[in-house]
């Protein structure tokens, strides 16, 4: 059961990123607030990975061919994912839009069937449909589709699946390595070389396009570096929750970052809570429990 103790503090300092995220988008626009999660996470990534390597005594990982289409098709959905996250986070319907992006854990459990032969058991499935459907039910009120159009729907579940599809591509980046008894070598090794390539792709993109963007992200290296090391420390235990369980388990458990957010909202702000929001967070309650079960 260690992928859980992983996947909750990953769900925890991934909380804290988003928030820090969501700051930076309003100075840097979509494109810079998501290089801030790369450019500044990936030293961070090294530092980790270096010090496994000296605490483990091991060398590198030797990846072979079938890594390379893993690694990019990981680092390329999520810097997608990430930036259709951003800019929803700046869309009026942002409850709605991130409602959906819960979905993911269903898509994740598809993707993984299909490209991984993960086994779904009836159990299993179970879980993951009544965790997400009850982060549905918590977000999204009567009448939001009319008031706020089909758009924050379809923003959310592209969001979702791709951010489900680099989940299931880093986990066969890090299966393929072979290393098992291993699996945190492996697991920080591939976070290392996605950080590096996803910094690099968004760096040459900026350079093109946005250079403005890329000076305004060097002024803002104070916030940028907190907002990276949070980054880089939450995808740390991603991937090695990855590394010894399925993703689709991973990522159903991540659902507890909704209830972190609803105790933020009860108890700090003193925000009432609504009895689709308590119907929602007994679902998702039960659909961790059953999680668990299941393993």
């Amino acid at each position: 059961m260690l992928w859980a103790v992983f996947t909750i503090i990953a769900a925890a300092a991934q909380t804290a990123r988003n928030a820090m995220q969501r700051e930076l988008t309003s100075t840097l626009g979509t494109v810079g607030a998501t290089q801030v999660r790369f450019l500044f996470g990936f030293p961070f990534a090294i530092l980790f990975l270096i010090g496994v390597c000296a605490v483990t005594e091991s060398g590198l990982p030797s990846p072979s061919l079938s890594y390379w289409p893993w690694i990019l098709l990981g680092a390329g959905g999520q810097i997608v994912a990430t930036t259709l996250m951003l800019a929803a986070m700046n869309d009026r319907s942002f409850v709605v839009t991130t409602a959906y992006i819960k979905t993911e854990p269903v898509q994740t459990a598809v993707f993984g069937l299909v490209l991984l032969g993960d086994k779904l058991t009836p159990m299993l499935a179970l879980a993951i449909v009544i965790a997400t459907a009850g982060v549905v039910v918590m977000a999204v009120k009567p009448g939001a589709a009319r008031v706020n159009g089909i758009k924050p729907t379809i923003m959310g579940i592209v969001a979702g699946g791709t951010f489900g599809l680099s989940a299931i591509a880093f986990r066969g980046a890090i299966l393929s390595l072979g290393i098992p008894e291993q699996f945190v070598l492996a697991a920080t090794f591939t976070l290392a070389v996605s950080l590096v390539t996803q910094a690099a792709v968004l760096m040459i993109y900026l350079l093109w396009r946005q250079p403005d963007v890329l000076r305004a992200i060097i002024k803002a290296w104070r916030p940028s570096m907190l907002a990276g090391f949070m980054g880089a420390l939450a995808s740390q235990f991603w991937f090695l929750g990855f590394a010894i369980a399925s993703a689709a388990s991973v990522r159903t458990l991540a659902l507890v970052e909704v209830l972190f957010a609803q105790g933020v909202s009860k108890f700090a702000f003193k925000q009432p809570t609504a009895p689709r929001e308590i119907l929602g967070i007994v679902m998702i309650i039960v659909g961790v429990v059953l999680l668990i079960w299941a393993h």
